[in-house]
């Protein structure tokens, strides 16, 4: 994707942050466009919370620099706090206040006007599902905390949304609610930038992906980019009772045209193969007519799927983005 230099809202220069031995960022170069919802996917410990403290001008770089909304993260602190919101992977909420009152407070930090703060989050609480709560914010679910940590970030109408595992902690309801509204966000200009661990979430919300292990950027494109470049169209997942069997289907493999790569996962007892190929069901039947796996009884379980990003980050890594 070419973007002119008007269209760039956040650009990253060779950012680096070290602690004493450990490079928790270490030399990242991004450009993200106005507008876009761009999420930076990656295991914990990668980097990705270092990263967004810099963004936001919490941590000082060890070097480099980056620019959001047209200012240094280095010398412009003030502007860029004006200009974006943050929900934090901590949360945090004035536990002592009720929901509307931590809105209302965040509200009048940004100088909005008393009734259109209370207006504003009594529509934002309305969205989330934490609306008419009377009782402290510190008595909430964790679930419900951080939807209140949503509101919050949201209630000054920033140009720049930074989330960080917004949904963690949540039950499958609740995660969808904020997935729903993450959505509706895009179409409101508003420009986000969403950290997480989550392959799902970041297929189904991202317009582009940056993979980052390490403290680096390993890979970066759109959903389809990635699984089209790193992946296959299809994997079937197989796993073995015993590894001698897993060996025998390993060495009948490389004489299969149609299969892109493989890899042998270990988790657990369970030893396991991840078959990348292309064709779909017609050529999954190949495969197993072509003696793939000879003895079906040797089998623990088998399943076909759709390539993901978990197979991008495999492919690229040599392990589960989850390990």
């Amino acid at each position: 994707m070419s973007m002119t230099n008007n269209s760039v809202i956040i650009e990253i220069k060779d950012l680096k942050k070290h602690f004493k031995e450990v490079k928790a960022v270490d030399g990242v170069s991004l450009k993200i466009k106005k507008g876009e919802l761009f999420s930076i996917l990656g295991p914990n410990g990668a980097g990705k919370t270092t990263l967004v403290r810099m963004l936001t001008t919490v941590l000082t770089p060890t070097s480099g620099d980056a620019r959001v909304n047209g200012h240094s993260i280095l010398k412009g602190k003030k502007e860029i706090v004006k200009a974006i919101g943050v929900c934090p992977q901590n949360i945090t909420i004035y536990e002592v206040l009720r929901a509307e009152e931590n809105v209302e407070f965040v509200a009048g930090m940004h100088g909005i006007p008393r009734k259109e703060a209370k207006d504003k989050a009594k529509k934002l609480l309305e969205d989330f599902g934490i609306a008419g709560r009377k009782d402290w914010s510190k008595h909430f679910s964790g679930g419900m905390q951080r939807r209140l940590n949503l509101a919050m970030a949201l209630v000054f109408d920033p140009q720049i949304l930074f989330l960080d595992e917004p949904t963690a902690g949540l039950d499958p309801q609740a995660r969808r609610l904020v997935w729903d509204f993450i959505r509706d966000l895009k179409n409101r200009e508003i420009t986000i930038i969403l950290m997480t661990h989550d392959m799902v979430e970041a297929d189904s919300l991202s317009e582009r992906i940056a993979i980052i292990d390490n403290g680096k950027i390993i890979a970066q494109g759109t959903p389809t980019e990635l699984k089209e470049k790193y992946g296959s169209d299809n994997v079937l997942e197989v796993s073995f009772i015993e590894q001698e069997d897993l060996d025998l289907v390993k060495v009948n493999i490389e004489k299969i045209p149609f299969v892109a790569n493989w890899k042998e996962v270990s988790r657990k007892e369970r030893k396991t193969l991840l078959i990348s190929f292309q064709g779909g069901l017609k050529n999954l039947v190949k495969l197993l007519q072509q003696g793939l796996i000879e003895n079906i009884d040797e089998v623990e379980n088998m399943k076909f799927r759709q390539n993901s990003l978990e197979d991008v980050f495999l492919n690229l890594t040599g392990r589960r983005l989850r390990d």
